[in-house]
Parts: structure tokens; C-alpha cells; sequence
């Protein structure tokens, strides 16, 4: 008998706006028809996971990503502020050439400090690891032995809480790719209070499968 916890940390499909670059920040946008496509079939891989408890972000591209999963799952989903992306400020719906051009001070600022620093009046990396980590260590821990659970949440905010996750400093984020969108990262732990490991990164379903 396996006495392994794991989680599942997920992104949501592709918008319009990751189409085109714009940050989404805490803006309310739907899946694309692609991300609707990438949803449906990360849904089909994941059913053979076993979950066996979703939680999500309560914005509308995540809740609509998880929606598949839990077709797919006959899993009820609970939505949680706490896995919302960066809140971006001012940066709100603006391509990063947009940004550079309306806010070059703040582009630079932004720029060299990794995606971390806040402008704008948007969120640090700082305030963001201390909304998600204790959100994802709860996850962890209402899972039982042998069971793992799913979180559906955004790109960046996913990054900076698997680094929290795994105990890893901040300034590795610029050490981890970015995700893809309808990708996942798996991690687990032995036992309460274990240590976590990193099981896959941007995993996702075979890509024959989104053509």
C-alpha cells in the first residue's frame, strides 16, 4: 500500500489575451476556442490519475478549465481566491511593447527583478507565496494516503508557490520554464509534515491530441 500524497499544480487553457501577450493579472477573460480544445484533452489524461479532490481559482479561465476535469472526474470543485495569477496593477491588459512604451520606469524595474517586484500597485512574488503556500499545504494535508489531488491555478502564481511548496527561494523562478498553458506540475510527499518532491514539470497531454 502506497502512503504517497500527491498534488497536481495545473494551468489553464490558452485566452485571447495569452494569444496575444497581455497580462490577465485578476481580469475575468474566458478560454479561447483553443484553450477550450487543450482543456478537454488534458481533462481526457487526467481522469486516469485517480483524483480524488479539485480546487481552483475562482477566475473564470480557471473555473471553466476545472469545469472539464471535474465532467471527466465526477469530482466536485472548490473554488479559492487565494490561487487567483498576480494581481498585475496597471499593467492590466497590456502587451509587454505596450508596457515598455506607457511605463518605461516601471518596465525596468519590472524587468530586472524578475517578474517578482510589484509595479504599478500590482503584487510581489513575496505576496503572492504567502497566499498560495498555505492554500497548496492545506491541499496537501486533506489528502489522505494514496491520494492525489488537483489545483487548477494561473502560470506565474503557479511558479511561486511550487517554489514555496518545495522549500526552494524565490529567485529560482526565473530557474523554471514557463508553463504551458493546460500543463501541469506534479509533486508529493511521503508522509504529514514530509518533505515535498517534484515529480514532472509542464507536463500535459500528448500534443497529437490538440491538433
Amino acid at each position: 500500500m502506497t502512503h504517497t500524497r500527491r498534488l497536481i499544480l495545473m494551468r489553464h487553457g490558452r485566452t485571447p489575451w495569452n494569444a496575444v501577450g497581455r497580462a490577465q493579472g485578476h481580469a475575468d477573460i474566458e478560454l479561447d476556442e483553443v484553450g477550450h480544445a487543450q482543456a478537454t484533452a488534458a481533462a481526457e489524461q487526467l481522469s486516469h490519475h485517480r483524483l480524488s479532490a479539485l480546487w481552483s481559482s475562482d477566475l473564470t479561465r480557471a473555473k471553466q478549465t476545472c469545469e472539464y476535469v471535474a465532467a471527466a472526474t465526477g469530482l466536485e470543485v472548490r473554488h479559492d481566491e487565494r490561487f487567483r495569477e498576480f494581481d498585475v496593477g496597471a499593467r492590466e491588459g497590456l502587451t509587454l511593447p505596450e508596457f515598455a512604451e506607457r511605463f518605461p520606469d516601471a518596465f525596468e524595474e519590472w524587468s530586472s527583478g524578475g517578474s517578482l517586484v510589484a509595479v504599478l500597485d500590482g503584487e510581489t512574488g513575496a505576496d503572492v507565496h504567502d497566499r498560495m503556500v498555505p492554500a497548496l499545504q492545506e491541499c496537501l494535508r486533506s489528502l489522505d494516503e494514496g491520494e492525489t489531488g488537483l489545483v487548477l491555478t494561473h502560470g506565474a502564481a503557479l511558479k511561486v508557490g511550487l517554489l514555496g511548496l518545495l522549500g526552494w527561494p524565490l529567485d529560482s523562478y526565473r530557474d523554471l520554464v514557463a508553463m504551458d498553458n493546460c500543463s501541469w506540475a506534479t509533486v508529493e510527499t511521503s508522509g504529514r509534515g514530509e518533505r515535498v518532491r517534484l515529480v514532472g514539470y509542464n507536463q500535459n497531454p500528448p500534443r497529437a491530441s490538440l491538433r
